[in-house]
């Protein structure tokens, strides 16, 4: 059995639970979570745990982080440290290129790997394998009711609530725009680490009252030719920030970690 944890019991790990719960993860055993405060009442399986020292005492083999940015600052280096692998979906927590280093390191010493999962993120396999060939440029363009963007930077630049037409809150390069909206756009880091890195891949942000749901398109060219993908994607009712496939994919990922027969990557 893969002893897995959690960095966080939101959205995404609730999901994980649901799964290992309805028997979708065999060969998984969802140990326990660590949370940022105290829960009063928790109990079972996962163990729910405010606790990090208690929390490691488990030694698992693989923990997926779904707590933000500092949750990967408080946690990451220790958790790849113990041996353990680590799943990162706050990807843009790694626009800070020293925190990127350290948790690498940390990794490389004890034998561990850090994990950049696709989670809801199309197209990253095929932007990846266009790389390698060299890319001349890339965007992502992240679109999103403006409900979404409460609560950060867009709300000092522009009444999201009297809002009538899509309005660009930000164009800039992803190392960027990822600090400016750590909850929003972790899918624009993973892209550029998928191809020409957090300072040549732009990405454009966009408040639009025309839309219900999440919109990202990927775009990129290079000698191998050009790619453009679009999702569009239903939010989280529990984090609107982030949308509901999420979960659903790092489902997918950790069933691939035990699968016989493995689909993508």
């Amino acid at each position: 059995m893969v002893r897995l944890g959690l960095l966080g019991f939101g959205a995404i790990g609730r999901r994980i639970a649901e799964a290992c719960a309805a028997g979708q993860l065999d060969g998984i055993d969802l140990t326990a979570a660590l949370v940022r405060r105290p829960r009063p009442g928790a109990s079972g399986r996962p163990d729910i745990t405010h606790d990090p020292d208690w929390f490691l005492r488990y030694r698992f083999d693989v923990v997926v982080e779904g707590a933000g940015h500092q949750a990967v600052r408080d946690y990451a280096e220790r958790i790849l440290e113990s041996g353990t692998d680590l799943y990162v979906t706050s990807v843009g927590a790694f626009t800070d290129t020293a925190l990127l280093e350290r948790v690498v390191a940390a990794a490389r010493g004890s034998g561990s790997r850090v994990y950049l999962p696709s989670a809801g993120i199309g197209g990253l396999d095929m932007l990846a394998s266009l790389a390698e060939g060299g890319l001349d440029e890339a965007t992502i363009t992240v679109r999103k009711d403006p409900a979404s963007w409460k609560g950060t930077a867009a709300e000092e630049l522009v009444d999201l609530d009297g809002l009538t037409q899509p309005h660009t809150v930000f164009d800039g390069p992803v190392r960027e725009g990822a600090r400016l909206y750590p909850q929003n756009v972790n899918i624009s880091a993973a892209t550029a680490f998928a191809g020409i890195g957090l300072d040549r891949t732009r990405v454009v942000i966009v408040a639009d009252p025309t839309i219900t749901t999440h919109v990202c398109e990927i775009a990129a060219s290079g000698p191998l030719g050009a790619m453009r993908f679009v999702e569009d994607l239903v939010p989280s009712p529990e984090n609107r920030k982030t949308s509901t496939l999420v979960g659903h994919a790092i489902v997918k990922t950790l069933r691939n970690r035990v699968a016989t027969l493995v689909i993508g990557g």
